[in-house]
């Protein structure tokens, strides 16, 4: 039997993201933050490209993108219930790292596997924050996935994409604990 890392195992099978609505200040500070993002970049990296990269929004660039959201919804035609629940996470969250999916051309690393990369870096982000002690909660949302908003708003490049926006602070309420999947509906054991 291989010798095993108990407490983080038990966080593993513990863990609960927090729901960014809420999330408090404060928020990990430059010195807090630097080692949730070495975690992160340990994320498996096939090729050792780097296909990914971070964005860190501090609260005055948040409120600025709560506006550029409500702009993008309303382009978009959501609803305005939509463009105030979008708004909302990004004009109460204290600090939010926004994970950019970077494709690299590669004759030997799909596409796919390097989008694979990039979400696990955001698990991998998220896990670390909430190891370390901070509220935090893993969100993207209908402006993320739109080119004007990434690329108007956050300055991402034509190759660049938005994996995922995780939002990081003080836990305000401890969220009750939720259903979790059947596993011996979505596991198949195959010996032969």
């Amino acid at each position: 039997m291989p010798s095993s890392n108990s407490a983080a195992m038990a966080f593993l099978l513990s863990r609960r993201s927090r729901p960014a609505k809420t999330l408090t200040g404060p928020a990990p500070n430059d010195a807090a933050l630097m080692p949730l993002l070495t975690a992160a970049a340990r994320t498996p990296d096939h090729g050792k490209l780097e296909p990914w990269r971070f964005v860190v929004l501090r609260e005055g660039a948040l409120r600025r993108l709560a506006g550029e959201v409500a702009t993008c919804g309303e382009r978009l035609g959501k609803s305005p219930e939509d463009i105030a629940k979008a708004r909302d996470a990004y004009d109460r969250s204290p600090l939010a790292v926004v994970v950019v999916e970077v494709q690299k051309d590669s004759p030997k690393i799909p596409a796919l596997e390097q989008t694979y990369s990039a979400g696990a870096v955001c698990l991998a982000l998220l896990n670390a924050a909430l190891a370390s002690g901070w509220g935090a909660n893993w969100l993207s949302g209908w402006a993320s996935h739109d080119r004007g908003f990434a690329e108007g708003a956050l300055g991402l490049a034509p190759h660049e994409r938005i994996a995922g926006v995780i939002h990081i602070g003080t836990e305000g309420a401890t969220p009750p604990e939720r259903p979790r999947p059947d596993l011996g509906a979505i596991t198949t054991w195959v010996s032969e």
